[in-house]
């Protein structure tokens, strides 16, 4: 976490206010041979990119990005026949500046900037609402979203180098 941002989370605690922060997640990295089951990528080649879904039994699917990581959310069916969403444990996304893993249901995504991934066009993972802020400045990003507004047309749109 970025020194602002330190002082940020003290200032909220001390009026008592509890700051929302992705926090880290230990989930295993991907071996050389995984490969990212939306694209088929190597998913170990991108190591500032992975992102993972962890099951309650161990089971382990990694990807390229957060954006193959959302369309395989969003259609389990197609990417995961055989596993349910109430069997996710763990759902962690690499963080753009410190590179550690976070949880993806808190972090938050910069769209539309000069960042690509590894597939292109990206949901860039930030740890706090700041740190979105202040990379959607610096690399020129359009919108900031949470977990929640990711839908299958917004990554479609995405793909296509759309981003409103």
């Amino acid at each position: 976490m970025k020194w602002t941002s330190r002082i940020l989370v003290s200032v909220l605690l001390l009026l008592g206010v509890p700051p929302v922060l992705s926090g880290p997640v230990e989930i295993a990295p991907p071996r050389a041979d995984d490969t990212c089951p939306v694209c088929g990528m190597f998913v170990a080649k991108y190591p500032a990119w992975v992102a993972s879904v962890r099951y309650r039994d161990g089971h382990l699917h990694h990807f390229d990005g957060a954006k193959d990581l959302f369309k395989y959310l969003l259609d389990l069916a197609r990417w995961a026949p055989g596993h349910r969403s109430e069997e996710i444990d763990t759902i962690g996304v690499t963080e753009y500046y410190t590179l550690g893993r976070i949880d993806a249901g808190s972090a938050w995504f910069v769209i539309g900037s000069d960042v690509l991934g590894p597939m292109g066009h990206e949901l860039i993972p930030l740890e706090t609402r700041e740190d979105a802020e202040e990379f959607l400045r610096d690399h020129r990003g359009v919108r900031i979203l949470r977990r929640n507004e990711v839908t299958a047309e917004l990554l479609e749109r995405l793909d296509h180098g759309v981003f409103e």
